[in-house]
């Protein structure tokens, strides 16, 4: 499956138009100014930052139509790198830590979840996250953290968990 994203200039899907298929590092190397003001996810999930190089706010985007920057909880139209949220799999199961170093209030969830608090998380913040992805024989440990690397300290927010696999 293609995974496709498109982002306008203008509000309600107007104005010039970047068409992306994969990572996007940098918008203005694409010819693209770093102004957002709408967004169409036409597949997959997808990671968005606020600066070039996946860097600042993130924003997580899934299929649908965003015809201004307050649908995704933005401030402002800054946009300027994206990539798609890499799937590994369709069984997964997940631990959500409130502290450092998988300590703490833990949550494990193997379904979609759009609101934590309401399976009794009761924080809100998540400090530290484990993965488990599942095989015909098991659940493998794979650690997933905000960016490809290891963290046990990562003070992701609630809104802007990613993960990806190491």
């Amino acid at each position: 499956m293609t995974l496709t994203i498109v982002f306008y200039e203008g509000r309600c899907f107007t104005g010039r138009r970047l068409e992306v298929y994969g990572d996007c590092d940098n918008f203005q190397d694409r010819g693209f100014m770093n102004r957002v003001n709408s967004i169409r996810v036409e597949s997959g999930a997808w990671i968005c930052f606020d600066h070039p190089d996946f860097k600042g706010q993130q924003y997580i985007l899934e299929r649908g139509e965003y015809p201004e920057f307050q649908r995704w909880n933005s401030h402002n139209d800054h946009m300027g790198s994206c990539r798609p949220v890499r799937m590994h799999g369709e069984h997964y199961r997940m631990q959500l830590f409130e502290g450092c170093n998988y300590t703490g209030q833990c949550m494990d969830l193997c379904d979609d979840c759009p609101f934590l608090q309401s399976r009794g998380f009761n924080t809100n913040c998540i400090n530290s996250v484990r993965v488990y992805i599942h095989t015909p024989d098991s659940f493998n440990y794979y650690r997933i953290t905000v960016q490809r690397s290891e963290h046990t300290s990562c003070s992701a927010s609630l809104t802007t968990l990613v993960t990806d696999a190491l």
